[in-house]
């Protein structure tokens, strides 16, 4: 067993917590537990306070000198990174629910029993024995807490007294006897439209099942879905979105959601939007599913930060962010009421054979399954009269365009350096690119290295309309309606950007 050299179990469904005796792998180089449900604390020298440097008081995984690659990212994993892992990149831990990591973290309602069960971990010290207690809370601190308690008890008893006697006073007045008022849930009758649905295609679970092998071809997971790709039966290659929910959570408010949302999504037809082929809704299994068109050359996160070479030439490049500028603008200004890309990333552009990107939003069903609808506004029969606590919705649509503007900027910047949004490289890219963007002169320095060629007139175009995008303040973004004209008047897709750009492609 110690022979081993590589663990992969990505998207495997994995519970629980990290195994310590990983640590007795001596051999082991790479590591990937990622896209999982692993909980509790990475088994390190961070499980106490005591960080030593020699190799015989290393415990769990800080015994692998040999690991270089390890991807624990999308778990549910807590407590503190042991910093034996420090040099290991931070796009590597995103996803999960540290206490020290400054990265992209799940939110608190997601991580749940696991952020306690880290803090438990964290809140050890070590005494002179050398076992492991708990720290002792200070005297002034508990005296603060019962004193806080007592008082916060005796106001709400006060007010509980206070009601009660207003309500007898009032049912004494009227002569009735008083009865609870229903609430607003219990007042509005959710009820399902079952022809909203009619213009978008059903698809049965039989003939999902069939193209994607008994929904065995897993590309994607996530806590929320499960993404299958399959074949239909004329050919066209699909992507299955699957809810990961139960038929106890599936009420009539979520069902309704789920409605609207396949009939938003459905009505996206651009060139560059991911189509929609059907929905299936099943009861027995319980199953609600999505179904898109799957382009089968990758993301274009792949493409730029994964493939060896370089595929994506400069006019390539350029041709992309033309496409995905266009259909950003048709989605927020052409369409009515706009629609905002739930996470738009690289990761969420995928490409065609010939190199023509399609966003295909698969964050939005996950947020279906996770977000706390009866306070999200977005689950509002009729609307009329209830507006605490609830969202104006075209607020929430405005703010996503925003931010699509600034994820379209960091997608300029990828596709100019050829750096992740995230890396060891560079930390944050936009922070890292910030300091070159303020001169025209330091533009250069943001090209990527494997570019033979580069427009230098379309990369200053590309400069101005990234610094529009990332603004700090998201009321100063411009529309895509004006970064889309800026970026067709002044860039250049041909590929006679030079002589050599021309070479290539004539070879090719």
């Amino acid at each position: 067993m110690q022979n081993i050299t590589t663990i992969d179990l990505h998207a495997n469904r994995l519970s629980g917590a990290i195994p310590p005796e990983l640590g007795n792998l001596t051999n082991l180089k790479e590591l990937r537990l990622s896209n999982n449900s692993l909980t509790g604390t990475i088994p390190g020298s961070n499980d106490s306070i005591v960080v030593s440097t020699k190799k015989e008081d290393q415990v769990g995984l800080c015994q692998l000198a040999q690991l270089t690659d390890i991807d624990l990212s999308n778990n549910l994993l807590a407590g503190s990174i042991p910093a034996c892992l420090g040099h290991i990149q931070r796009s590597s831990m995103v996803g999960n629910c540290f206490h020290n990591n400054d990265t992209r973290n799940r939110p608190d309602w997601e991580c749940g029993n696991s952020m306690d069960a880290g803090k438990d971990n964290n809140n050890t010290s070590i005494g002179e024995d050398g076992q492991r207690g708990r720290v002792i809370q200070p005297l002034w601190l508990l005296i603060v807490e019962v004193v806080t308690g007592v008082s916060v008890l005796s106001i709400l008893t006060l007010c509980a007294i206070a009601g009660l006697r207003r309500r007898k006073d009032r049912s004494s007045r009227r002569g009735v006897p008083w009865t609870r008022a229903l609430s607003w849930k219990e007042n509005n009758v959710i009820s399902i439209d079952d022809d909203l649905l009619g213009n978008v295609p059903k698809i049965s679970r039989q003939e999902l099942a069939e193209a994607c092998e008994d929904f065995s071809n897993i590309i994607g997971s996530s806590q929320e879905t499960v993404v299958y790709k399959g074949t239909m039966k004329d050919g066209r290659e699909i992507a299955v979105v699957s809810m990961s929910a139960s038929v106890h959570y599936w009420t009539n408010y979520v069902e309704l959601y789920f409605q609207k949302e396949v009939v938003e999504v459905a009505r996206l037809s651009h060139e560059n939007a991911g189509k929609m082929v059907g929905y299936c809704k099943s009861s027995d299994p319980f199953s609600r599913m999505v179904v898109f068109e799957y382009p089968s050359n990758g993301t274009l996160y792949e493409h730029l930060h994964d493939v060896e070479g370089c595929q994506l030439s400069w006019p390539r490049r350029m041709k992309i962010a033309l496409s995905i500028a266009r259909v950003l603008r048709h989605l927020h200004t052409e369409l009515q009421p706009p629609f905002a890309v739930a996470a738009l990333a690289s990761s969420s552009v995928y490409l065609t054979e010939d190199f023509s990107p399609k966003i295909i939003d698969f964050e939005r069903w996950r947020g279906l399954v996770g977000k706390p609808l009866l306070s999200s506004g977005c689950v509002v029969n009729g609307g009329g009269g209830h507006s605490n606590g609830v969202v104006d919705s075209r607020h929430v649509r405005f703010m996503d365009v925003q931010a699509n503007t600034f994820a379209f900027g960091v997608i300029l910047l990828e596709l100019i350096s050829g750096r992740a949004s995230l890396s060891k490289d560079t930390d944050d890219l936009v922070n890292w690119a910030r300091k070159h963007l303020e001169q025209a002169g330091e533009f250069g320095k943001l090209v990527d290295p494997k570019l033979r060629s580069v427009g230098q007139e379309s990369l200053g175009i590309i400069c101005n309309v990234v610094n529009l995008c990332i603004d700090a303040e998201p009321s100063r973004r411009p529309s895509m309606n004006m970064i889309g004209a800026i970026l067709e008047e002044g860039v250049d897709t041909s590929v006679r950007d030079s002589s050599l750009a021309w070479a290539e492609a004539a070879i090719s």
